[in-house]
């Protein structure tokens, strides 16, 4: 069974499709990466997941169920643009705010689990208003996991943090799916932090998914390419896209290499030309440039 299952979804405002005949899949167990620039669809799509707007037609599954059915509504708790806390409570107060209008029972006992999930078992005194960014976004996670829900969708959790913040929130991100019942879906556009933690994708643009895939299938389709710097940059540069179909310069100052090639021949073939390397390695895209790679590719074929 899947966590979520959507096909031909369509929400229009004023004429104009946020999400257009979108169809998405998250395996129970995901933590699935949802991708797009600005006004690509990604958070109207989660309010239509999440029950906050009514999509003009297509179909929302749950949990097998549809996603209006009140038995699989409270399956799912969400973290979309902000949590909606009084700053002047402290982080426990507002927690029990939130269990009494989920009418949950045993309420301390429940917020004292969800604060221990997000590492914040020692702030629950903390005001609200005295918490820092990365504070923040774990107590909307802490909210969302009240009443134990079976699928989380949270928009951009990863903004505005620090180092030791995303840290952080990738280790919760993981707990909440290690015994394999929850799935999460996250919209995030740090992808470089997104990779380390998501287990499948969905890249949106202009409201269509493009591309679904799971981590191992991204892994598969990433290129691989060699890293070298030599004494002369600009006439390697020139001799390699003589010999090979692709070669850039990177940010770093790099040329790459795209084709598959042994670094011995590259070597070798500009040693034979009178350049030295001094510094050659292989590596992967990650993440954001297959992203890039792939927007471009989509516009070009657009």
């Amino acid at each position: 069974m899947n966590a979520i299952e959507i096909r031909n979804l369509s929400k229009s405002f004023r004429g104009m499709y946020a999400v257009d005949h979108l169809n998405m899949t998250v395996p129970v167990g995901a933590i699935y990466g949802f991708i797009g620039e600005n006004g690509s669809g990604k958070s109207t799509t989660e309010k239509l997941i999440c029950g906050h707007l009514v999509p003009d037609k297509g179909k929302i599954k749950l949990f097998g169920r549809n996603f209006t059915d009140p038995g699989v509504r409270v399956r799912v708790g969400a973290l979309i643009e902000n949590p909606g806390c009084f700053p002047g409570s402290s982080v426990y107060q507002n927690l029990m705010m939130q269990a009494i209008n989920l009418g949950l029972e045993n309420r301390d006992a429940e917020i004292r689990r969800v604060l221990d999930i997000v590492r914040m078992g020692d702030s629950a005194g903390i005001k609200y208003k005295s918490c820092s960014l990365g504070m923040k976004q774990r107590i909307g996670i802490a909210m969302a996991l009240l009443g134990d829900p079976m699928l989380l969708v949270l928009d951009e959790p990863l903004n505005g943090l620090d180092a030791d913040g995303m840290r952080i929130m990738r280790e919760v991100l993981t707990d909440v799916i290690r015994d394999g019942r929850r799935s999460v879906i996250v919209s995030s556009h740090l992808l470089g932090e997104l990779q380390k933690v998501a287990t499948h994708y969905g890249i949106i643009r202009h409201g269509k998914m493009i591309r679904e895939m799971t981590a191992a299938e991204l892994d598969a389709d990433c290129r691989t390419y060699a890293a070298l710097r030599c004494g002369d940059m600009r006439r390697a540069k020139a001799l390699l896209g003589c010999r090979y179909s692709r070669v850039e310069e990177d940010e770093a100052g790099n040329l790459r290499v795209y084709d598959r090639t042994a670094p011995e021949e590259i070597v070798t073939f500009l040693y034979e030309n009178g350049i030295c390397v001094t510094e050659i390695r292989t590596d992967k895209i990650g993440l954001e440039e297959y992203y890039i790679d792939l927007m471009k590719g989509d516009h070009e074929n657009g």
